[in-house]
Protein backbone atom coordinates (compact mmCIF):
# COMPACT_ATOMS: atom_id res chain seq x y z
CA UNK A 1 0.00 0.00 0.00
CA UNK A 2 1.39 3.18 -0.81
CA UNK A 3 1.72 6.05 1.52
CA UNK A 4 -0.65 8.04 -0.25
CA UNK A 5 -3.29 4.90 0.34
CA UNK A 6 -2.26 4.65 4.28
CA UNK A 7 -3.17 8.23 4.36
CA UNK A 8 -6.91 7.74 3.14
CA UNK A 9 -7.62 4.74 4.80
CA UNK A 10 -6.62 6.43 8.23
CA UNK A 11 -8.60 9.53 7.22
CA UNK A 12 -11.84 7.52 6.15
CA UNK A 13 -11.09 5.14 9.58
CA UNK A 14 -11.04 8.76 11.35
CA UNK A 15 -13.88 10.56 9.97
CA UNK A 16 -16.41 6.73 10.78
CA UNK A 17 -15.05 6.51 13.93
CA UNK A 18 -16.05 9.63 14.75
CA UNK A 19 -19.17 9.63 12.89
CA UNK A 20 -20.16 6.95 14.96
CA UNK A 21 -18.94 8.70 18.22
CA UNK A 22 -20.81 11.67 17.62
CA UNK A 23 -24.28 9.23 16.94
CA UNK A 24 -24.03 7.58 20.08
CA UNK A 25 -23.26 10.62 21.97
CA UNK A 26 -25.96 13.43 20.77
CA UNK A 27 -27.98 10.77 18.29
CA UNK A 28 -29.15 11.46 14.63
CA UNK A 29 -30.16 14.73 15.53
CA UNK A 30 -26.69 15.50 16.82
CA UNK A 31 -25.01 13.64 13.76
CA UNK A 32 -24.04 16.83 11.37
CA UNK A 33 -21.24 17.43 9.30
CA UNK A 34 -19.80 19.68 11.61
CA UNK A 35 -19.92 17.65 14.48
CA UNK A 36 -18.51 15.01 12.75
CA UNK A 37 -15.40 17.08 11.38
CA UNK A 38 -14.93 18.81 14.80
CA UNK A 39 -15.13 15.12 16.07
CA UNK A 40 -12.17 13.55 13.77
CA UNK A 41 -10.28 16.98 13.07
CA UNK A 42 -10.83 15.98 9.17
CA UNK A 43 -11.37 18.62 6.82
CA UNK A 44 -14.89 19.35 4.93
CA UNK A 45 -12.88 18.04 1.46
CA UNK A 46 -11.95 15.19 3.02
CA UNK A 47 -15.06 13.75 3.98
CA UNK A 48 -16.73 14.80 0.40
CA UNK A 49 -13.77 12.97 -0.77
CA UNK A 50 -13.99 9.98 0.66
CA UNK A 51 -17.89 9.53 0.90
CA UNK A 52 -19.78 11.74 -0.89
CA UNK A 53 -22.00 13.33 2.02
CA UNK A 54 -23.17 12.87 5.38
CA UNK A 55 -25.63 10.26 3.95
CA UNK A 56 -22.34 8.15 2.04
CA UNK A 57 -20.41 8.26 5.77
CA UNK A 58 -23.26 6.97 7.38
CA UNK A 59 -24.11 4.27 4.17
CA UNK A 60 -20.10 3.15 5.28
CA UNK A 61 -20.77 3.20 8.77
CA UNK A 62 -23.75 1.12 8.69
CA UNK A 63 -22.23 -1.56 6.32
CA UNK A 64 -18.99 -1.53 8.40
CA UNK A 65 -21.01 -2.48 11.43
CA UNK A 66 -23.37 -4.82 9.41
CA UNK A 67 -20.38 -6.59 8.01
CA UNK A 68 -19.17 -7.29 11.34
CA UNK A 69 -22.65 -8.62 12.77
CA UNK A 70 -23.19 -10.89 9.96
CA UNK A 71 -19.55 -12.11 9.99
CA UNK A 72 -20.18 -12.80 13.66
CA UNK A 73 -23.49 -14.45 13.04
CA UNK A 74 -22.00 -16.71 10.32
CA UNK A 75 -18.87 -17.74 11.82
CA UNK A 76 -21.15 -18.65 14.81
CA UNK A 77 -23.49 -20.73 12.64
CA UNK A 78 -20.38 -22.35 10.96
CA UNK A 79 -18.79 -23.51 14.27
CA UNK A 80 -21.75 -25.90 15.40
CA UNK A 81 -22.57 -29.25 14.30
CA UNK A 82 -26.47 -29.27 14.62
CA UNK A 83 -29.09 -26.57 13.98
CA UNK A 84 -30.36 -26.69 17.36
CA UNK A 85 -26.60 -25.43 18.67
CA UNK A 86 -26.35 -23.33 15.26
CA UNK A 87 -29.69 -21.57 16.18
CA UNK A 88 -28.48 -21.44 20.11
CA UNK A 89 -24.74 -19.73 18.92
CA UNK A 90 -26.20 -17.06 16.51
CA UNK A 91 -28.88 -15.89 19.22
CA UNK A 92 -25.46 -15.82 21.66
CA UNK A 93 -23.96 -14.44 19.01
CA UNK A 94 -25.82 -11.06 18.19
CA UNK A 95 -26.54 -10.47 21.96
CA UNK A 96 -22.92 -10.24 22.56
CA UNK A 97 -22.99 -8.52 19.92
CA UNK A 98 -25.06 -5.63 21.25
CA UNK A 99 -23.44 -6.08 25.16
CA UNK A 100 -19.74 -5.29 23.32
CA UNK A 101 -20.31 -2.90 20.63
CA UNK A 102 -23.96 -0.87 22.15
CA UNK A 103 -22.88 2.23 19.99
CA UNK A 104 -22.56 0.32 16.45
CA UNK A 105 -25.79 -1.27 17.99
CA UNK A 106 -27.62 1.62 18.42
CA UNK A 107 -26.46 2.54 15.20
CA UNK A 108 -27.82 -0.25 13.56
CA UNK A 109 -30.81 -0.83 15.55
CA UNK A 110 -31.93 3.14 15.03
CA UNK A 111 -34.98 4.57 13.31
CA UNK A 112 -31.90 6.21 10.89
CA UNK A 113 -30.73 2.77 9.71
CA UNK A 114 -34.19 1.70 9.62
CA UNK A 115 -34.57 4.45 6.86
CA UNK A 116 -31.62 4.07 4.74
CA UNK A 117 -32.83 0.07 4.87
CA UNK A 118 -36.01 0.74 3.82
CA UNK A 119 -34.85 3.29 0.68
CA UNK A 120 -31.80 1.21 0.19
CA UNK A 121 -32.43 -2.15 1.25
CA UNK A 122 -31.05 -3.89 -1.99
CA UNK A 123 -28.52 -1.76 -2.51
CA UNK A 124 -27.40 -2.52 1.85
CA UNK A 125 -28.38 -6.77 0.82
CA UNK A 126 -25.88 -6.49 -2.20
CA UNK A 127 -22.73 -5.04 -0.59
CA UNK A 128 -23.24 -7.80 2.35
CA UNK A 129 -24.17 -10.41 -0.54
CA UNK A 130 -21.20 -12.58 0.76
CA UNK A 131 -21.96 -12.68 4.55
CA UNK A 132 -25.75 -13.03 3.72
CA UNK A 133 -25.13 -15.71 1.54
CA UNK A 134 -22.97 -17.88 4.25
CA UNK A 135 -26.35 -17.68 6.60
CA UNK A 136 -28.35 -18.63 4.03
CA UNK A 137 -26.39 -21.16 3.04
CA UNK A 138 -26.14 -22.82 6.71
CA UNK A 139 -30.31 -22.55 6.80
CA UNK A 140 -30.40 -23.90 3.28
CA UNK A 141 -28.34 -26.94 4.07
CA UNK A 142 -30.24 -27.70 7.96
CA UNK A 143 -33.73 -27.50 5.84
CA UNK A 144 -32.63 -29.82 3.52
CA UNK A 145 -30.97 -32.03 6.45
CA UNK A 146 -34.49 -32.14 7.81
CA UNK A 147 -33.03 -30.21 10.86
CA UNK A 148 -35.02 -27.05 10.60
CA UNK A 149 -38.64 -26.68 8.93
CA UNK A 150 -39.39 -26.81 4.80
CA UNK A 151 -40.00 -22.46 4.94
CA UNK A 152 -37.65 -20.32 2.74
CA UNK A 153 -34.42 -19.03 4.75
CA UNK A 154 -35.77 -15.54 4.84
CA UNK A 155 -38.60 -16.76 6.86
CA UNK A 156 -36.46 -18.76 8.73
CA UNK A 157 -33.97 -15.86 9.32
CA UNK A 158 -37.17 -13.71 10.36
CA UNK A 159 -38.13 -16.17 13.30
CA UNK A 160 -34.94 -16.09 14.50
CA UNK A 161 -33.57 -12.79 14.32
CA UNK A 162 -37.30 -11.21 14.49
CA UNK A 163 -37.17 -11.32 18.51
CA UNK A 164 -33.24 -10.83 19.14
CA UNK A 165 -33.88 -7.76 17.46
CA UNK A 166 -36.86 -6.80 19.42
CA UNK A 167 -34.99 -7.54 22.94
CA UNK A 168 -31.75 -5.63 21.35
CA UNK A 169 -33.89 -2.34 20.68
CA UNK A 170 -35.67 -2.81 23.60
CA UNK A 171 -32.32 -2.63 25.69
CA UNK A 172 -30.71 -0.26 23.55
CA UNK A 173 -33.46 2.27 24.00
CA UNK A 174 -32.93 1.84 27.65
CA UNK A 175 -36.22 -0.93 29.05
CA UNK A 176 -34.19 -3.02 31.29
CA UNK A 177 -37.39 -5.21 31.74
CA UNK A 178 -35.47 -8.15 30.23
CA UNK A 179 -31.88 -8.41 30.16
CA UNK A 180 -29.45 -9.11 27.71
CA UNK A 181 -27.91 -12.54 29.18
CA UNK A 182 -31.18 -13.69 30.43
CA UNK A 183 -32.90 -13.16 26.82
CA UNK A 184 -29.39 -15.13 26.01
CA UNK A 185 -30.50 -17.96 28.28
CA UNK A 186 -34.39 -18.08 27.61
CA UNK A 187 -34.67 -17.31 23.87
CA UNK A 188 -32.67 -20.51 21.77
CA UNK A 189 -34.86 -22.80 23.05
CA UNK A 190 -38.00 -20.77 21.94
CA UNK A 191 -36.98 -20.14 18.95
CA UNK A 192 -35.62 -23.54 18.36
CA UNK A 193 -38.95 -24.73 18.90
CA UNK A 194 -40.37 -21.87 16.16
CA UNK A 195 -38.09 -23.19 13.29
CA UNK A 196 -37.12 -26.83 14.00
CA UNK A 197 -38.82 -29.80 11.64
Amino acid sequence: MSPKQHRGEVTSDLLLDAALRVFAESGEQGLTVNAVLQASGVSLGSLYHHFGSLDGLIGALSHRWLDRLLGELAKALQETGTAREGIAAAVRAYLAFVQEHPGPALLLHSPLADRKGTARGREFRDAQEARVSEVARWIRLRVDSGELAPLPPPLIESLVLGPVVAVARRSLSGIEDVGLDEAARLLPERIWRSVRA
